[in-house]
């Protein structure tokens, strides 16, 4: 048993914070909507009131918050991590950020006597209740390999990518993927539809096949039965490939596919679905 934090209970947090509980662990968690976190004090989480109480009793910390001002807040901030962790403690970082602030939350730590990983995730709220996120590392690898057994109850797929940093920029290469496929997935079933085809029939001939991928076997059957419930944000998705965009101008690589996806979803955020799920794209097909 381990004295684990956890900062940020939101639709895929509170499902991790589950798995730590149900392998015994010892969980104090920190959140801004505690009623969000009713059903974790429920199963014997303690709830605390501030990221500094969870960093004053964790002897490895998980982050997963909103936004990269979400988490220097955190780990920056007068209550925050940085200043008020147990000596030796390791902070680990799955939000989806900024590699820069990836690497700045390492040299910080590292002057603290602490140990840092940016371990940003994929596979959505499904991932996160079954426990088969893939998980994208970066730091020292001692500390990856000493964080292993606990990323073992979180994930499956979970690769150690290099230096501090490196766990957000493989991220990037995630969403960036992403991006393009969920043009095709949506267009495909437009297609499927205007051709008078049954969509669920189309989706059992090319899931499997050369087409197939984890937005089309797990969100294109959301869009069909309208379900637009979010496992991950339209608004949260939006922040990730503007990280991407700006990582892509610094390095100075021109990506259309990651500008027109990005272009669509503002639209559709601005026409009121920021609260929707990604799959919530098919509503662009539909004006």
């Amino acid at each position: 048993m381990m004295e684990i934090g956890f900062i940020g209970t939101g639709v895929m947090g509170n499902s991790l914070v589950k798995h730590l509980l149900n392998a015994g662990h010892d969980v104090a968690i920190y959140t801004r909507t505690a009623k969000k976190a009713e059903n974790l004090v429920a199963m014997g989480a303690e709830l605390k009131e501030s990221p500094k109480e969870v960093a004053q009793y964790a002897q490895v910390l998980f982050t997963m918050v909103g936004y990269p001002t979400d988490v220097e807040e955190v780990y920056f901030g007068n209550n925050g991590i940085l200043g008020h962790a147990k000596a030796g403690a390791v902070l680990i970082d799955l939000t989806t950020s900024k590699p820069e602030l990836a690497e700045r939350i390492y040299e910080a730590a590292a002057q603290n006597g602490l140990k840092a990983l940016d371990a940003p995730v994929s596979g959505g709220d499904i991932g996160a209740q079954k426990g088969t996120l893939s998980i994208m590392v970066g730091g020292d690898e001692e500390t990856f390999n000493e964080a292993l057994p606990l990323f073992e109850l979180l994930g499956e797929n979970i690769v150690f990518q290099g230096a501090a940093g490196a766990g957000q920029h493989t991220k990037m290469c995630n969403q960036i993927t992403i991006a393009s496929n969920m043009i095709g997935v949506c267009e495909s079933l437009i297609y499927a539809k205007k051709a008078g085809l049954d969509p669920e029939q189309v989706l059992r001939s090319i899931s499997s096949g050369a087409a197939g991928s984890w937005s089309l076997s797990n969100l294109a059957p959301r869009m069909i039965k309208g379900d637009f419930a979010p496992g991950f944000y339209i608004k949260h998705f939006i922040k990730d490939m503007k990280i991407a965009a700006e990582e892509a101008d610094r390095m100075d690589l021109d990506l259309p596919g990651l500008k027109l996806s990005l272009s669509m979803y503002e639209e559709l955020a601005a026409s009121g679905h920021s609260e929707s799920g990604t799959q919530a794209l098919i509503h662009y097909y539909w004006k």
